[in-house]
């Protein structure tokens, strides 16, 4: 086990920190980039602190509860639950090369459905990054009714606007742990990636950062305020409290997780739009907003607009999303035809269509192969691609195509399964119930590391960008080849 001994002191705008080195690298954990977060109003500077703070516990997470994944341990993925402890959540953490001077700078924000996750969890690990020359940057935020939930007389977006407060930290104060404040990438995975994606296209994230790597998001899954509002007064039912800011104000954070398993259910409440479509699928009833001053337009409609051109940006998808949530729990295997028909229809207005497209009514193929199938697409592969070739700026797209052999070599190149090789962190998500496995390839975690590490240090990437010509980099077989154009192209907005 390497020798742990404390920092040489880092100064910062708030005060002074001391963190841990191990290894060549300095680590600084639950670093308050805010006051405590109070509901419903903006993140606000922290308040100086006298003497040193030792930067050496992680602190809490924002309040979140970890669900249950049949055959599959999800808590190294999104770190363990948390009932928010003390509020004082607003927190993170970096890790820094020894000696590090301008040194590139990652921030990396956790996905889990805008409602659960932590810049603790063991897969998003930054210590490998620092070793690569990199500091790294791990967030957490608002998430939820705190976070994503448009009350009526609160900001809208307040998670976001806790990242681009996180953002506004980085610049001012990653100098002093060698990080260069012009030479900063926003990376993340599905909930942080749809962030990222459509911070790019944010008026109030200009200047932030400079580069953004996409992964498993796209900037699609935003709602109306309208809509939104519907779950406003839904959950407000479910708590039995008036619709507004006083009402919700007063609400615990154990009533809140109670209310949110309530309204994840799919008849729970209807969040489609005008033309019948669902951008989210049911997996988070929690998703920004745009028409504020965050986002003040749909973010595929910003970025043709020529929103973000001047960020460079690496999106990709993995082959297999939603197996992740159709495999491990029966439902792709044992799902019969007319419930796979209502389940699509809930947020897909041409459900049948779509499903006979991705196979259904063909020999050989269940009814869960082809909705599962179809919402690979539909809801990450298809908008990620549609994202890729509405921004303006420079832009090169991938895809994940390593298979992880768990659930009985079922569960596929599935959502999240990336993450432990790029953080090159496999020992978090290996052994029986591991998400990718017992002996996932190392030297596939090298290279998609190094990858990241490197479009993180100049921009550059070992394939071409994408240029209206479908180009995409398969990550596991190292090819980059056209691809054809998807089923689920004809069945979403373009």
């Amino acid at each position: 086990m390497a020798e742990t001994a404390f920092t040489p002191v880092v100064s910062i705008v708030a005060g002074q920190l001391r963190g841990s080195s191990a290894g060549g690298v300095h680590t600084f954990l639950g670093i308050p980039y805010a006051d405590p977060p109070k509901r419903f109003y903006l993140p606000q500077p922290r308040a100086q602190w006298d003497g040193v703070l030792d930067a050496v516990e992680r602190g809490p997470a924002a309040p979140h509860r970890v669900g249950d994944l049949p055959q599959i341990d999800a808590v190294p993925l999104v770190g363990s639950g948390s009932d928010g402890g003390d509020g004082d959540y607003l927190r993170l953490n970096v890790w820094a090369p020894e000696g590090a001077n301008h040194a590139p700078v990652m921030v990396w924000i956790h996905g889990g459905g805008f409602v659960v996750g932590s810049k603790d969890a063991p897969v998003s690990d930054g210590t490998a990054f620092a070793r690569s020359g990199v500091v790294c940057v791990a967030i957490n935020y608002r998430m939820g009714i705190d976070g994503f939930l448009p009350v009526p007389g609160a900001p809208t977006n307040l998670g976001l606007r806790d990242m681009l407060f996180a953002l506004q930290w980085v610049q001012d104060n990653i100098a002093a742990f060698g990080g260069d404040p012009d030479n900063v990438t926003a990376f993340g995975e599905s909930a942080g990636a749809m962030a990222i994606a459509d911070l790019v296209t944010s008026p109030l994230a200009k200047g932030l950062f400079r580069r953004a790597i996409i992964q498993s998001g796209h900037g699609s899954m935003v709602r109306d305020v309208s809509v939104a509002q519907r779950l406003v007064r839904k959950l407000a039912k479910v708590l039995k409290i008036t619709p507004d800011m006083n009402g919700y104000h007063g609400v615990t954070n154990r009533a809140a997780m109670d209310a949110l398993e309530k309204v994840a259910k799919p008849t729970a409440v209807d969040l489609r739009d005008a033309d019948g479509f669902e951008p989210v699928y049911g997996i988070s009833r929690f998703v920004p907003v745009w028409g504020d001053d965050v986002l003040p337009k749909k973010p595929l409609d910003a970025l043709r607009d020529g929103a973000g051109n001047e960020i460079e940006v690496l999106i990709g998808t993995n082959a297999e999303e939603m197996n992740l949530y159709f495999v491990p729990t029966g439902v792709r295997r044992k799902i019969p035809g007319l419930l796979a028909w209502w389940f699509l229809s809930r947020s897909q207005p041409r459900a049948r269509a779509a499903l006979k497209a991705y196979g259904l009514g063909r020999k050989g193929v269940r009814p869960g192969e082809a909705m599962t199938r179809a919402m690979h697409d539909l809801v990450f592969r298809w908008p990620a691609r549609q994202y890729a070739d509405a921004h303006q700026g420079r832009t090169w797209l991938y895809e994940m195509d390593w298979r992880s052999p768990a659930c009985s070599g079922e569960l596929g190149a599935c959502h999240g399964v990336e993450l432990p090789f790029v953080f090159r962190t496999l020992d978090t998500a290996t052994g029986p119930r591991g998400l990718i496995g017992e002996d996932p390839p190392q030297d596939l975690a090298d290279r998609v590391h190094a990858l990241w590490a490197g479009f993180a240090r100049d921009g550059t990437l070992p394939w071409p960008m994408r240029d209206g010509d479908r180009l995409v980099h398969q990550l596991a077989s190292g090819n980059t080849a056209t691809e054809p154009r998807m089923p689920a192209a004809d069945f979403l907005p373009s």
